[in-house]
């Protein structure tokens, strides 16, 4: 029995205020009184006379004020804590696109779904990625209704975007949280910045508001980034003398901020550690890092134009595999020019490329011909989803015969398009032995002969005798859905990769809460992919 849950799919102020008090010394024999008169007073028995009113000021208008009380009452006072308001949902797909509730956090502790997001591992399959992404990215509510929880949730959602490398709706995600304006979250997007070269625009921001970061590095590299200099190096020979730096960041730093004295210098070692303004320090010196050994996020460096091709294709499809770049702007990258060399990537972008070509032809013989050639290679790159969602739609009305067919059907299950592939899927077309499942599977239905082997056999489980976690039913009903969801897809990693009872559990899971598709897509992703653990 379904459960309706879907509804479709920058420490207080650093900033030292120095006022500078000039005051004229006077000799005096009395002290002067506020009010002249009291020095002398009138005879006894004579008031003073009130000043003139000027005549060159009009007679003030009444002030508009409230009526007063008429009884003495005490008035009722209304308490709210500071930290109380209700900010708004925050997220940049609207729940009306993604079919989630603005209320899918709303029950859940922001420290437990912190630690659920920071020790989710890679999820592997596309389909799993797409929920994970939309989890992160739908507007929705914190828990509590609170600032600081809203901040502590954006944050966790922003470092797990970034971990992904989704770096650009990371950035987005913290801007529209309030990071320029907020402590918690200033770090975060400012190291963001500096991946993707729009720098500039937190560094502004702290120079309007030094409180925001008590990062030394970060200070020192927004000082000169504005032109001041002198604070540049005055807080670098303060973090220096006073250890607040790792020497490696020192020893960029000062190239950065002296290159004139280092000209004739070695190259740095590559450091140990690497964060985002190392990284960028790097490269604004002259001596760029790779970011092939580097997390997922620094790949997206390597996406502007300054890069070279190869390294703008390497981190196209490094991102893609994450789900974490549009598929549209791989194959943009693969068709951008003609490559001038062999082996590796450069035979794969040639595949494509002339499959690209084929199908401009409209030539059955030209498609045919190249068709087995460009799929054998964006599988050898774990990229077949991603293909097959750019090229399907291309393909359809094109009749293949042989291995082009086998192909272009087993292209079309793995397209937004299944379902109607499935239907229209002709008995010569074979698969393999789970060929019967599939077709069954991407109908949202089951077989009546349970498969021997243990994954298809839970797959068929999951579709006909669906037995979900109750446990994560039960949070979906208590304004946890998000949380639910978490662990659903980590334990559809589990499945994916061997454990049958965690996949039937997970796929149930799936379809109870109303994710029929992703439900699906998963179950075919792990039957006609061949991915090892």
């Amino acid at each position: 029995m379904s459960f309706p849950v879907m509804s479709g799919l920058r420490a207080g102020v650093i900033g030292v205020f120095l006022p500078f008090a000039f005051a004229a010394s006077a000799q005096s024999t009395a002290p002067l009184s506020v009010i002249d008169w009291l020095d002398k007073p009138a005879p006894l028995g004579q008031l003073p006379r009130a000043p003139a009113p000027r005549a060159s000021k009009p007679a003030a208008k009444p002030v508009d004020e409230p009526a007063v009380t008429n009884n003495g009452s005490a008035p009722h006072i209304i308490t709210r804590s500071l930290d109380a308001g209700a900010p708004a949902n925050v997220g940049l797909v609207p729940p009306a696109v993604t079919g989630m509730k603005p209320d899918l956090w709303v029950g859940s502790d922001v420290a437990d779904l912190a630690r659920r997001l920071n020790k989710l591992p890679d999820l592997e399959l596309p389909a799993s990625n797409a929920l994970l992404f939309t989890l992160l990215l739908t507007e929705a509510s914190a828990p509590n209704g609170t600032a600081s929880a809203q901040n502590a949730l954006t944050l966790a959602r922003a470092e797990k975007l970034m971990a992904l490398g989704a770096v650009d709706p990371a950035l987005a995600l913290l801007e529209q949280a309030g990071a320029s304006t907020s402590r918690s979250l200033f770090d975060l997007w400012a190291q963001l910045g500096l991946l993707v070269g729009t720098e500039d625009t937190a560094c502004g921001a702290l120079s309007r508001a030094r409180y925001l970061t008590n990062d030394a590095g970060l200070q020192i590299f927004c000082a000169a980034r504005g032109g001041d200099w002198d604070t540049a190096a005055l807080t670098f020979g303060s973090a220096k003398a006073l250890s607040l730096l790792p020497r490696e960041t020192l020893d960029v730093l000062d190239r950065f901020l002296n290159p004139d004295v280092f000209e004739d210098a070695a190259p740095l070692k590559s450091p140990r550690k690497v964060d985002p303004l190392t990284f960028r320090l790097f490269e604004t010196i002259g001596e760029p890092l790779p970011t092939g050994p580097l997390p997922r996020a620094y790949a997206v460096a390597d996406l502007r134009d300054i890069a070279g091709w190869k390294s703008q294709l390497e981190a196209a499809e490094r991102l893609t595999r994450a789900g974490a770049l549009p598929d549209n702007r791989l194959l943009g990258l693969y068709t951008n020019r003609q490559p001038a060399a062999s082996g590796g990537i450069w035979d794969r972008v040639r595949a494509v490329q002339r499959f690209d070509t084929a199908l401009n032809t409209n030539s059955v013989e030209a498609v045919s011909k190249t068709l087995p050639a460009a799929w054998h290679h964006m599988r050898e790159a774990e990229l077949e989803v991603s293909f097959a969602t750019a090229f399907y739609d291309r393909i359809t009305e094109i009749e293949l015969t042989g291995k082009a067919a086998r192909i272009k059907a087993r292209m079309g299950l793995l397209s937004p398009a299944y379902e109607m592939v499935a239907v229209a899927l002709g008995d010569e077309i074979k698969l393999g032995p789970e060929m019967a499942l599939i077709r069954a599977v991407a109908q949202g239905e089951a077989v009546a002969k349970a498969p021997s082997d243990a994954l298809p056999r839970a797959i068929n489980d999951a579709f006909s005798t669906p037995a979900p976690r109750q446990e994560w039913i039960e949070m979906a009903k208590t304004q946890r859905l998000g949380e639910a969801l978490l662990a659903t897809l980590d334990s559809l990693r589990d499945g994916a990769r061997g454990d049958s009872r965690a996949l039937r559990e997970s796929l149930g899971t799936l379809r109870a809460l109303g994710l029929e598709d992703t439900a699906r897509r998963a179950a075919l992703q792990i039957l006609l992919l061949e991915r090892s653990p």
